[in-house]
């Protein structure tokens, strides 16, 4: 079930769900708008000859209040809210619509899991022939709630638990590559 702003706001208030710094135009009918943090990363293209699931990226990063993104080109960004979920709902990061129309794709893998805290990092993608600028503060996607039938058994405590900053990928800490 996807949750209304009136349950958010009741979740917000008793301190089961946090969302900070919050405004009240954030809060949309069935989701909370987050908005563009000053944190980014990208591929370090001069260091990077290809990128692999078992080697840890080279990023470069960098912190501004304005970012300008080329065409074609992928960016990691962070929000400025940082969130945690109780153990029993999760979250879906969309992109805004009126953003989508310029061509920039907003990502977050699409899912946050029950339990996550932290901020969200971002995968930024200009899909249009033109740059785009970003500025910070400005509302960038919105992640809409969904609460689950029960707790989860095993809410995410994972690699990303606890982020500040975008994060670059952490695939090469998966079992899988060990």
């Amino acid at each position: 079930m996807i949750l209304s702003d009136k349950t958010i706001r009741t979740m917000l208030d008793s301190g089961e769900l946090e969302v900070t710094p919050l405004t009240e135009e954030q809060l949309q009918p069935a989701s909370i708008d987050l908005r563009l943090g000053t944190h980014f990363l990208k591929i370090d293209e001069n260091q990077t000859e290809s990128l692999t699931l078992d080697d840890a990226a080279s990023y470069v990063e960098f912190e501004n209040d304005e970012v300008i993104i080329p065409p074609h080109s992928f960016l990691l960004a962070t929000t400025k809210e940082y969130i945690r979920l109780p153990d029993q709902l999760t979250a879906f990061v969309e992109g805004r619509s009126s953003i989508g129309r310029m061509g920039l794709f907003i990502q977050n893998a699409g899912w946050v899991d029950a339990g996550f805290e932290g901020e969200i990092t971002l995968e930024l993608y200009n899909a249009n022939r033109l740059p785009i600028r970003l500025t910070a503060g400005r509302r960038i996607c919105q992640l809409v709630f969904a609460q689950m039938d029960q707790k989860a058994t095993n809410p995410y405590r994972g690699k990303y638990q606890g982020q500040r900053k975008a994060v670059g990928s952490r695939a090469f800490a998966d079992d899988e590559s060990q």
